[in-house]
Parts: structure tokens; sequence; C-alpha cells
């Protein structure tokens, strides 16, 4: 496949504009991100998978939760995107973490993770090929934490709906699950509980739960 296939043409564009600064992250979303990381109560020495991982937007908070004694494990299917991740890393001189250029459908991955975000990486959660691909490869108990777009329920938030959900559709692969109220309905099979927050109107979502030995598989 072209690669610039696996790379939406904003996403190309963006990753060349960012590329100069290996650290940029937009400042709304930073946030998001360490709460996403604190949901998985990572502890110093574990291992965790960056599924979808991006630019590597995520790493500099999951580095701070494993500690050098851990290992931060990147997947992403862009090689452009992953080039920045790449940067980033050589940028903070992490050596226990890398990125692997794949899709999280057909990824070969070595060894057990002790958790597993998957933030704004929508073909992956809400794909039942990566999903059945990876979770495997987590830990019983692990957590697992998503964040992404939805659809809002929200009277303010539902006025904007059609808008979000044209402008999703043209910023995402055409591979990308269409926008829906319950992005996290295929996660929810695989965990005991999983727990939903919203943010910005209802248009976006954070949500965990812990994977049980009897989903994995």
């Amino acid at each position: 496949m072209d690669d610039r296939n696996l790379t939406p043409p904003y996403a190309r564009f963006l990753v060349r504009l960012i590329r100069p600064f290996p650290n940029f992250d937009f400042f709304f979303v930073k946030s998001l991100r360490q709460r996403a990381v604190q949901l998985l109560q990572l502890r110093p020495g574990d291992r965790v998978l960056d599924a979808g991982c991006g630019p590597g937007g995520s790493f500099p908070y999951l580095v701070d939760a494993v500690g050098h004694s851990g290992e931060v494990v990147g997947v992403e299917i862009s090689p452009e995107t992953a080039t920045n991740a790449s940067r980033r890393i050589a940028k903070n001189g992490w050596s226990h973490v890398q990125v692997v250029v794949a899709d999280a459908q057909q990824v070969t991955l070595q060894g057990k993770f002790d958790g597993l975000l998957m933030f704004a990486a929508p073909d992956v959660y809400a794909s039942p090929l990566a999903l059945a691909n990876i979770l495997p490869c987590l830990k019983k108990n692990s957590r697992v934490v998503i964040f992404g777009a939805k659809l809002s329920r929200r009277r303010l938030g539902g006025m904007f709906n059609p808008l979000l959900r044209s402008a999703f559709s043209n910023l995402t692969f055409a591979s990308t699950p269409r926008l829906n109220y319950e992005p996290w309905a295929l996660l929810k099979n695989h965990v005991d509980e999983i727990t939903v927050q919203e943010y910005f109107f209802g248009w976006m979502f954070l949500a965990w739960g812990s994977i049980n030995a009897d989903h994995q598989g």
C-alpha cells in the first residue's frame, strides 16, 4: 500500500509542519492526556502500550508513569507520523521508548503489557480486528483507557452533531468507523466494567476499564 494512503491529507500537512518541534502538542489536549495516563494506574517498571500513538504526544506522561525501569511501546500505522514520534524519542533521550510502525490489526508484539492507551485512535478502539490482536497482549486486570470524539446527546451539542460528523468524515481515513453516541461499545465487551466521562459539550469522551482474564484471548 502507498504510504500516503496511511496518512489523511490534513495529517500529512500537520506532521510536516510540526516536525521541527518534536515536543509540540496542542495545549488543550495536554490535560486530557495527563488524565488518561493517570487512569491507567501505571507503576514504575510497568510496560505500557500506546496504540495509535500518533506523533507521541502521550509519551511524556507515560514515561513519567513507568519511570526509567519501565517501557513504553507505541504502535502507529502511518510512517510519516511515526517519524515525528521517533524524533520526539530522540530529542528526549528516551532509551526505554520505541515506536512500531504497523497496523494494530496485524502488529506483532513481544511480551505482556500492564496498560493500554488508545488516545484519539478510533481505527484501533473501534476495530474488532485490532482489539482481537492487541488485547491478548495485556496482563490480567490491566487498565485500558481510550479517548476520542463522539456525537452528543446534550441539547446544545446535539445541534452541531451533523457538522461534527461531516468534519470527522472528511478528516479521517475512509476505513475509520463513523461517529456514533457510544464509540466505546466494542471495548465494553472486553472489560469488566467501563466508566465514561464526557467533555466539550458531549463531543469528546474518556472511557476506561480493566481487562479480566475471561475476556482475553
